[in-house]
């Protein structure tokens, strides 16, 4: 069995998130989507965010088929204990990711993907376009 891991924010869900979730389950079997808790956002987006509480987060996405386990975590060392139990073949991430530099917890992370992101698509530009109506 192929285990595959993703992680991100997953505030407000789109597309780009569902197609992401999609090709995960292509390369895998077992996929685990780790989001981040409300404060690690709110400290990495900006005190508007989030929109959707974790515990709301969490339930969308146990309601995607593509989706065997979700998870949350506050920290990068709690991020790379996550990976280290659940031992991923493959990760994916977005492909603005390729150039970063060091991946956190790259190391327990299998074979690292990269899912071409779908320009329309970003909850940042979601939430402008909401704040403007």
């Amino acid at each position: 069995m192929k285990r595959v891991w993703l992680n991100g924010c997953f505030d407000v869900l789109h597309r780009g998130h569902i197609e992401m979730v999609k090709y995960a389950r292509e390369v895998g079997d077992y996929v685990v989507v780790g989001t981040d808790t409300d404060a690690r956002i709110n400290e990495s987006k900006g005190n508007t965010r989030p929109i959707n509480t974790l515990e709301d987060r969490i339930e969308i996405l146990r309601s995607i088929k593509y989706i065997d386990h979700v998870v949350s975590f506050d920290s990068d060392e709690e991020l790379i204990d996550h990976l280290k139990f659940y031992k991923p073949d493959h990760r994916i991430l977005g492909s603005e990711y390729k150039n970063s530099g060091k991946i956190v917890g790259e190391d327990f992370s299998g074979d690292i993907l990269f899912f071409d992101r779908i320009e329309q698509y970003s909850s940042t530009d979601t939430i402008k376009e909401m704040n403007k109506k």
